[in-house]
């Protein structure tokens, strides 16, 4: 199961104890990216990263919650020191008089500025899941992907279930979003009435896009749809569309990684939301 959601990953510590083995044990974007920022980044640039403030710009309220979990200090550092919403940051552009219209172009900081239409879509239910499986789908055939889009994954309902035949094993994949569908459904799997391979949960309606820091929308779902195509056109508009293809996160895995699930990857950019204890 998915778990760059901290609100679904809350969720389940008090809810649904015994999935948390379940969990991806990577870190969610938000505490890969400071995480990388302060170990990487700083190194390369010669920076103790004492020294460094690391402020992410979220559309999700739960990821103040989640920057400030102990799991996610290293030394006593956390990986983000701070985290506003999107319209936290509208609300100070307003108040500096600051119009981002009128400030010149300039490029961001490499590994850490670049990415793929895999990685756009992560905002959006089903996105995740789906950009897992375009790099599943070639690790495990060893074939290129033509068509690296997964229809079956999109869409807004509660629950969607998804069946992708992969080198003659047909996956059932699961696509949650809002924690009340993510209940029903994990009921269902406990009762024996579902079986599935993978689970992609969002705790928002329609995935990131309609998160809780989000400027609102007042109930008007149909913004929130336009934002999901919005993404979806920003991925098929992207010259390099699946993850394992970034030629900068093959570069951090060469120089300091080294191969995936490695002491060094899992010390950076895993943990582990043990099923030992009730929280």
């Amino acid at each position: 199961m998915t778990s760059c959601c901290p609100a679904w990953v809350k969720f389940a510590e008090h809810h649904f104890h015994n999935f948390l083995g379940n969990l991806s044990t990577a870190k969610s974007p938000q505490q890969m990216f400071g995480a990388v920022a302060k170990n990487v980044w700083a190194k390369e640039n010669g920076i103790s990263k004492e020294k460094i403030i690391c402020v992410s710009i979220m559309p999700c309220l739960a990821k103040k919650y989640e920057a400030s979990r102990h799991k996610f200090k290293d030394g006593g550092i956390p990986d983000v020191d701070y985290s506003i919403s999107t319209r936290q940051l509208a609300s100070l552009l307003k108040q500096a008089n600051i119009d981002l219209r009128t400030l010149p172009e300039s490029k961001f900081d490499n590994p850490l500025g670049y990415s793929t239409g895999a990685a756009d879509i992560f905002g959006k239910t089903g996105g995740v899941i789906e950009a897992a499986t375009r790099s599943l789908y070639e690790w495990v055939t060893g074939e290129e992907l033509e068509k690296v889009d997964f229809e079956q994954f999109r869409g807004i309902e509660g629950i969607r279930i998804a069946e992708i035949p992969v080198n003659g094993i047909k996956l059932r994949i699961g696509v949650v979003n809002g924690l009340g569908a993510a209940r029903e459904l994990l009921n269902k799997i406990e009762r024996g009435e579902e079986s599935l391979h993978a689970i992609e949960v969002m705790a928002c309606k329609g995935g990131c896009v309609g998160g809780g820091g989000q400027p609102f929308h007042y109930g008007n779902f149909e913004i929130v749809k336009e934002r999901i195509k919005g993404l979806e056109k920003i991925d098929s508009g992207k010259i390099i569309r699946k993850s394992h293809d970034n030629p900068y996160i093959i570069e951090l895995y060469k120089k300091y990684f080294g191969e995936p699930l490695s002491h060094e990857a899992h010390h950076l950019l895993h943990t582990y939301y043990s099923p030992k204890k009730r929280i």
